[in-house]
């Protein structure tokens, strides 16, 4: 039997994912969709920073998350550059 996951969204995502173009924000949805069935799904290419992890949701654009047993935190989304942030 496989492991439920959920989603919790903080301001700051939303706030990111909002002034995506729409276009990115449909490749974020159908990496969220990975996310919660598969987090380990290859096009993610989620990696460990410190306390939080990154996947991609394309070549420029990024997800930060935390992880909380089965809970994904999602904490911003946008530019490569988010990275650093």
């Amino acid at each position: 039997m496989s492991e439920k996951f959920e989603i919790r969204v903080t301001e700051e995502f939303r706030k990111g994912y909002r002034n995506l173009p729409k276009t990115i924000q449909r490749k974020v949805d159908k990496q969220l969709r990975f996310l919660v069935s598969n987090p380990k799904h290859p096009s993610l290419r989620m990696h460990k920073m410190n306390d939080e992890w990154e996947f991609y949701v394309d070549m420029y654009y990024r997800c930060i998350i935390r992880r909380e047993g089965a809970m994904f935190i999602l904490l911003t989304v946008g530019g490569h550059k988010i990275v650093e942030r």
